[in-house]
C-alpha cells in the first residue's frame, strides 16, 4: 500500500514537473546563420558545425566563460561566477579527451567562448520542502525504492550559447542551448543558483560533444566521460594544466554535497585564479570574406 501511494504521488508530481527556460539570443556569437534545431528529450538547441575543420583541429583554448548581470536574472555576482566557472571547468574537462588544451597566451587551432544568456533561479522554499521529503521518505520507509520527485515549482534553468573559433576568427561550430530542471532527475539544491549550477554541467557535456564529433550531441546515446577523466572528476589534477585556470571538481565532497541538497559555494571554491570576465576579442577576418566558412 505504502508503495502505491508513493508511485501515485511520483508520477503525480512528475506531469508537469519541468521548467522551459527561454532559448535566447544575446548576440555574441559571431554569426547566427544557418543554424538548424537540434532539440534533445528535454533540450532546446539550435547548432551550426563545419565537421571536417573541427576534425582537422588538434589543439584548443578556452576562453572564460562569460554571464553578464541582467535586471531579470536574480543571481548575485559570485554565483554567476560559480555558474560561469562550471561551464568553462566542464568545457575544459570534456574536450580534454579530444583536443589538446593550451593556455590563454598560447596559440591554438580553436578557441571555445561561451555566454550565459539567462538563468531562472532555484525557488529556495520548494527546493527545501522537495529535500524534506525526500529525507522524509528515507526515513520512513528505506527499503522501499522508490524515488521521490521534486515538487513541480520552483525549478531552475539555464540558457547558454557558444561557438568555437579558429585561429583567424571564423566560426567552426555554434550552439545555442536551453534547459530547465526537471522533477526527476534534477537534484533539488537550496540555493539560488542550484539548478544552473547543475545544469552548467550538462551544457558543457552537449557543446564539447558537438565540438569533438562534429555532430550532434542529441538523439543518440549520452556521451559519458572517459576512465581518464574520473580522477579529475574526483577533484585530482586536470589532464592539461591550463585548466587548472578553472579550480578543480569539488569530488566527493561536492558529490555528497549535492546529495544533502547543499549549496554549491559551500563545496565548490570556483577557480584557481579568476580568470578575466571579457577575454580579450577574436581577431577579425578580412571583411572582404564572408563571416563563416
Amino acid at each position: 500500500m505504502h508503495v502505491g501511494w508513493l508511485a501515485l504521488i511520483s508520477v503525480t508530481l512528475a506531469l508537469g514537473g519541468c521548467a522551459s527556460e527561454p532559448l535566447e539570443r544575446a548576440g555574441s556569437l559571431r554569426s547566427y546563420d544557418r543554424m538548424s534545431e537540434a532539440n534533445g528529450l528535454v533540450t532546446r538547441s539550435q547548432i551550426r558545425v563545419n565537421k571536417k575543420d573541427l576534425l582537422a583541429a588538434k589543439t584548443i583554448r578556452i576562453a572564460s566563460t562569460v554571464f553578464p548581470a541582467r535586471p531579470d536574472v536574480a543571481l548575485t555576482d559570485k554565483e554567476r561566477r560559480l555558474v560561469a566557472n562550471a561551464i568553462s571547468r566542464e568545457l575544459c574537462l570534456r574536450l580534454s579527451e579530444r583536443f589538446r588544451i593550451v593556455a590563454a597566451e598560447e596559440d591554438a587551432d580553436l578557441t571555445v567562448q561561451a555566454t550565459v544568456t539567462h538563468a531562472t533561479p532555484t525557488g529556495l522554499t520548494a527546493s527545501g520542502a522537495s529535500r524534506a521529503l525526500s529525507i522524509a521518505k528515507t526515513v520512513a520507509l528505506p527499503a522501499v525504492p522508490v524515488p521521490v520527485p521534486r515538487l513541480p515549482v520552483g525549478l531552475g534553468g539555464l540558457s547558454v550559447e557558444a561557438e568555437a573559433r579558429d585561429f583567424a576568427g571564423f566560426q567552426k561550430a555554434a550552439m545555442v542551448w536551453a534547459r530547465g530542471a526537471n522533477s526527476i532527475t534534477s537534484s533539488p539544491r537550496v540555493a539560488n543558483e542550484g539548478d544552473a549550477y547543475d545544469l552548467a554541467a550538462d551544457f558543457g557535456a552537449d557543446f564539447a560533444r558537438l565540438v569533438a564529433t562534429g555532430e550532434s550531441p542529441f538523439g543518440g546515446m549520452p556521451a559519458l566521460p572517459s576512465m581518464d577523466s574520473i580522477p579529475a572528476r574526483f577533484g585530482g589534477a586536470p589532464k592539461y594544466v591550463a585548466c587548472e585556470a578553472f579550480g578543480r571538481f569539488p569530488g566527493i565532497t561536492g558529490f555528497a554535497g549535492q546529495g544533502l541538497g547543499l549549496p554549491p559555494a559551500w563545496t565548490d571554491s570556483g577557480a584557481k585564479e579568476s580568470p578575466a570576465e571579457n577575454p580579450p576579442p577574436a581577431p577579425q577576418p578580412d571583411p572582404k570574406q564572408p563571416l563563416t566558412q
